[in-house]
């Protein structure tokens, strides 16, 4: 049996599990799916292809599945995937996606606090917390137990790695590396996220091997497939240091504070710039 407030409109088609709570002026459309024991409090909005997972709990005036801000949207089919166990604080929007059959995906046990924006074709992983007013633009990934500061906008297609620990009022555009802790505007590094890494029961040789490559990335000043190479070679591999290499190998929009040395792409840029200064010069 579930318990739905004789005010809130829950549409024919909807989908409702067992022991499922909607509140007072809740609005339900009918292409939502409510596993069970989830909690939909008062005045809260579910649009779209959602399915909400089981012991979810959104919050008054959550608004989700709702169409998506990108321009670029032509009335495709998306879906919205909420995994079980969060909680979706007050007046968050999490949109649908861009792209027929694409998915705007949280995964189980997260917290997103009030006032979050999750936009069109982003993927959260699971235990992320997201303090109040963190916003993701469209197509951010953002990876198992990282947190994100209040106030703080993540810019499209970037990337935020397991267990980083972003500060609040910061700006992310580039893709900030798992394990790690900064904050800013310009972002900062300040290195590892040692006590969040020991939180997480990380032995003592996998936060070594961390610092190991976090120091080839940042503080050599070798350009990053050299530092990678050096990371193969000199560093013990486990899961840890893999997943560090590969998610710096895989970066499109480069890793945010990196200043080592320029790619081939960035000197040969640089030539270019220089001999058009010379011509007009």
């Amino acid at each position: 049996m579930s318990n739905i407030h004789p005010t809130a409109v829950v549409e024919p088609g909807a989908k409702i599990g067992n022991n499922v709570t909607i509140e007072a002026y809740a609005v339900i459309k009918s292409t939502v799916t409510l596993e069970d024991n989830v909690v939909i409090k008062s005045f809260a909005y579910i649009d779209g292809n959602t399915t909400i997972g089981e012991g979810t709990v959104i919050w008054p005036s959550v608004s989700i599945g709702t169409k998506t801000q990108d321009l670029k949207f032509q009335g495709e089919k998306t879906y919205v995937v909420i995994g079980k166990n969060c909680e979706i604080r007050e007046f968050t929007t999490i949109n649908s996606s861009c792209q027929e059959g694409s998915i705007v995906k949280i995964g189980d046990q997260c917290l997103i606090m009030a006032y979050c924006h999750v936009a069109h074709n982003c993927e959260v992983g699971n235990r992320v917390i997201m303090a109040n007013n963190a916003m993701l633009a469209g197509h951010v990934v953002v990876e198992d137990f990282a947190i994100i500061g209040g106030m703080t906008p993540v810019h499209q297609f970037s990337r935020i790695g397991r267990n980083a620990m972003v500060g609040g009022f910061s700006r992310i555009t580039h893709d900030v590396p798992p394990y790690t802790i900064g904050a800013g505007s310009p972002y900062k590094l300040g290195g590892l996220n040692m006590i969040g890494l020991k939180r997480h029961g990380f032995p003592y040789e996998a936060r070594r091997s961390l610092t190991q490559a976090f120091k080839l990335t940042y503080r050599s000043g070798l350009r990053l497939a050299e530092a990678i190479e050096r990371m193969e070679n000199e560093i013990p591999s486990d899961p840890h240091v893999r997943h560090w290499i590969d998610f710096c190998r895989n970066s499109k929009r480069g890793l945010i504070g990196f200043q080592g040395a320029p790619s081939s792409q960035q000197e040969d840029e640089l030539e270019e710039l220089e001999e058009l200064l010379e011509e007009k010069a």
